[in-house]
């Protein structure tokens, strides 16, 4: 094999599964094609699953519930740690396979896996903190106390452009709480569902914690249903498009399950004339074109000051045109390509709507040429917009940045709040009055708000997650794990009395 070939999406994945452990899972007659981004290349073919083996994995993940959920959850943490430090050694073969499958630049690759690493790290501490309230009773001698239980089988199912960091979220954290996790990950991004799944069992040998933990379902969307319809799925969290999210709610509703939805955004950001604008255009250009505008958390209008919005626009056009679009595995490339042909059809149909409209392409919005193989890529777009259309309100997942004016803050929030998504927001400014009133109940109305950085990307320690048709779902800390467990409110009566509540009397 020549240097070159040695860098090929295939070689890199198949080097990758060989050292993290997961060995060589394809075969020549795999339903299932794992394809590269990159160069539109075959990296090889799995098994598919079908939605009658959902029922076995739920079964094995309930049997290894019964044990599991009875483990003192201090040495549940200990799974978690195990899992941490193998995602450490294998930092950068993982972050190499999210390259290969979700075409994510290098540093973004090892920054997913860093944030698994980060949310092992906070499982682990929150197994020794899964603590209730001690409540005040009204009768003497009761004490009333909460107590939180593990769930039972946790359903994940996750989408291709963070194909192991929402899985890691929701399985430390789930692991932690003591509830098994069945995974059905996308169609797009298999290979690093398979090294996570032995990542996780070689955690689980080392602590002789119970097999069928963790269970991979790879499959097409009937798998995904059954799973979503399955009795014994206690919680089932689910990231997509918010199409998705409406026929997966009603259905777990149905059976009076529990869902936690992760679904579309349409993100804003407003830029106010007392703004730092060498700060804000940075910002502005990595959530704007960082995963190639493929992140739910990435910005899609822009919403400026008029007195600034020419300036902004041109700051704007200069990044744009020097911005290094190729192939994710060469050094320098800071926009990889978008995940398959859908998507580039969906770019240029978005800018075809916008100029109808009345919008001006001010920079990119082509095809970007010269890469080898059959990627799929473009140029990020600025599209100076009159007002905020129907495609505006519409999320598109490529890189298109919509740039809208504004005269006065209450306006730009009332842009900023009318799409039918409520997610991530930012305000870039240096006035404080104009920070908190963004923040405020009368503010932005999305579950992450954030000033002075851009709506994209998030650390492990919030609770990640948004409100409106983007689901109301919360992932990662904070007080996250309370959707994992079941909660119990126990009353003590250590008297020799019999009092009831409210002062009722009975015989």
């Amino acid at each position: 094999m020549t240097a070159q070939d040695a860098r090929t999406p295939a070689a890199v994945a198949r080097g990758a599964l060989e050292r993290i452990g997961a060995g060589d899972p394809f075969t020549s007659d795999g339903e299932l094609v794992c394809r590269s981004p990159i160069d539109g290349s075959e990296l090889g073919r799995l098994p598919a699953h079908r939605p009658v083996d959902v029922h076995d994995a739920v079964a094995t993940a309930g049997a290894a519930f019964e044990q599991w959920r009875t483990t003192p959850a201090p040495v549940r943490g200990q799974l978690v740690r195990e899992l941490g430090n193998l995602l450490r050694e294998h930092k950068e073969d993982l972050g190499a396979l999210v390259t290969v499958e979700a075409g994510k630049i290098r540093s973004e690759g090892l920054g997913e896996v860093q944030e698994m690493i980060d949310i092992c790290d906070f499982a682990v501490g929150l197994s020794r903190q899964l603590h209730g309230l001690t409540i005040a009773s009204e009768r003497p001698g009761h004490r009333m106390m909460e107590q939180w239980h593990p769930l039972g089988v946790v359903g994940v199912i996750t989408a291709f452009n963070f194909p192991v960091a929402v899985w890691s979220w929701n399985t430390a954290v789930a692991l932690a709480c003591g509830d098994p996790v069945v995974w059905k990950p996308s169609e797009k991004s298999l290979l690093t569902a398979l090294a996570c799944q032995a990542l996780l069992e070689e955690a689980a040998r080392r602590v002789d914690a119970p097999a069928g933990l963790s269970q991979v379902l790879l499959g097409g969307a009937d798998v995904g249903e059954a799973l979503v319809d399955h009795r014994d799925v206690a919680l089932l969290s689910a990231t997509g498009s918010t199409r998705m999210g409406r026929q997966v709610a009603p259905r777990v509703a149905g059976r009076l399950g529990r869902y936690l939805l992760e679904l579309g955004g349409n993100n804003a950001a407003i830029v106010t004339p007392s703004a730092d604008l060498d700060l804000t255009v940075r910002g502005i250009v990595f959530s704007a074109v960082g995963t190639a505008g493929q992140r739910c958390t990435s910005l899609r209008r822009l919403i400026v000051h008029h007195s600034i919005r020419d300036e902004v626009v041109q700051r704007l056009r200069a990044a744009y045109e020097t911005l290094p679009i190729g192939s994710p595995l060469e050094e320098g490339t800071l926009v990889g390509p978008l995940i398959d042909e859908a998507s580039a059809t969906a770019f240029g149909a978005a800018l075809e709507a916008a100029r109808a409209d009345g919008g001006k392409v001010v920079t990119g919005g082509g095809a970007h040429d010269g890469v080898a193989g059959d990627g799929h890529y473009v140029q990020p777009a600025v599209v100076d917009m009159p007002e905020q259309t129907e495609i505006v309100r519409a999320e598109t997942f490529a890189p298109i940045l919509y740039v809208m004016g504004y005269d006065d803050l209450d306006e730009a929030i009332a842009l900023h709040n009318g799409v039918e998504q409520g997610l991530s927001a930012s305000i870039f400014t240096r006035d404080v009055r104009e920070a908190e009133r963004f923040l405020s109940a009368a503010g932005s109305d999305c579950g992450i708000s954030n000033v002075n950085i851009g709506p994209s990307g998030a650390e492990i320690g919030g609770a990640f997650g948004g409100e409106k048709a983007t689901g109301g779902g919360r992932e990662s800390g904070s007080d996250a794990w309370k959707a994992y467990m079941r909660r119990a409110t126990n009353t003590v009566n250590y008297s020799d009395e019999l009092p009831l509540a409210q002062g009722v009397e009975f015989g």
